[in-house]
């Protein structure tokens, strides 16, 4: 009589799981998509519906790492995209990176007819000037300034000023036709953008600079909106000087709850270090111990 004893087997997968940054889940790596330019790392699912995500909105049309404080800042190359998105999607993609490669060219401007959208060239040498064009799809002719219909001959004098100067060049020097311009460009990307009404603090849908509509100032630091209460700008922000108090209230209360907050934890935080140096030592201390035999 033979008994055959048990032996378990211990062929375990030791792969070590990869932690994603968006959803903090845990993979093994054959579901994680690494970034080529900056070797940042998340599941393919998340990097997916984060880019399907911004294509769908339209927001960018460089597609950079979903880490905000990727060291490299890095971005998704065009056949890293292809490669997780399906083609419809594509297609949308390529569609909005030609949508803004013709919006930033100054010498080439969309036909004004909603039945056609045809590309057409501008003159280079007076690309800042009012000038017909004729579109090269429907034939249409059209002014370059104010996109009316007009012939041949027509001489434009609205003369729309959608090239305004930058900071620093005769920004105190403002005209009044040019302050109420409803379309100038984003001093950081030359973006165009159209303003209808309402508050005098812009910010670009493109590259999210905050700016003066008047004089084109940076306003990215202003939290409490300074600008507009001395200057060629003051009291132009368009909302009421009560609004403007409570905004900087809040503003105010804000970094004053966040230094309140950390006031008050800092003894805590000052009782909780030796604990956690210590318990790190101890960590440390049994790594180093060689195994029993």
């Amino acid at each position: 009589m033979s008994s055959s004893r048990y032996e378990p087997s211990w062929d375990v997968d030791l792969a070590p799981l990869l932690s994603c940054k968006l959803c903090l889940g845990e993979f093994p790596l054959e579901q994680m998509t690494t970034i080529s330019q900056c070797q940042c790392i998340f599941c393919s699912l998340c990097l997916k519906q984060y880019v399907e995500l911004l294509i769908k909105e339209g927001l960018e049309t460089i597609i950079s790492c979903p880490d905000s404080a990727c060291p490299k800042q890095g971005h998704l190359l065009e056949n890293e995209i292809e490669f997780m998105v399906a083609n419809k999607v594509m297609q949308r993609y390529k569609r909005l990176q030609f949508e803004r490669e013709v919006l930033l060219d100054p010498c080439r401007t969309w036909c004004p007819s909603s039945s056609c959208q045809a590309v057409c060239q501008l003159n280079e040498s007076e690309v800042q000037l009012p000038q017909p064009v004729q579109c090269p799809q429907c034939s249409l002719h059209f002014c370059s300034a104010c996109r009316a219909d007009c012939p041949t001959d027509h001489a434009c004098q609205e003369s729309l000023p959608i090239t305004t100067f930058l900071p620093g060049e005769n920004g105190s020097n403002l005209k009044s036709e040019e302050d109420e311009a409803p379309i100038k460009r984003c001093p950081k990307c030359k973006v165009y953008i159209e303003r209808d009404e309402g508050c005098a603090q812009m910010m670009c849908k493109n590259c999210k600079h905050a700016f003066c509509w008047y004089c084109l100032e940076s306003l990215d630091d202003d939290f409490l909106l300074i600008h507009y209460d001395k200057g060629p700008c003051q009291n132009k922000l368009g909302h009421s000087r009560a609004s403007v108090i409570w905004h900087r209230t809040q503003v105010v209360g804000i970094f004053a709850g966040f230094g309140l907050l950390l006031l008050v934890a800092s003894p805590f935080l000052l009782l909780a270090t030796p604990f956690v140096l210590c318990c790190k030592c101890k960590c440390k201390r049994g790594d180093d111990d060689p195994l029993p035999t």
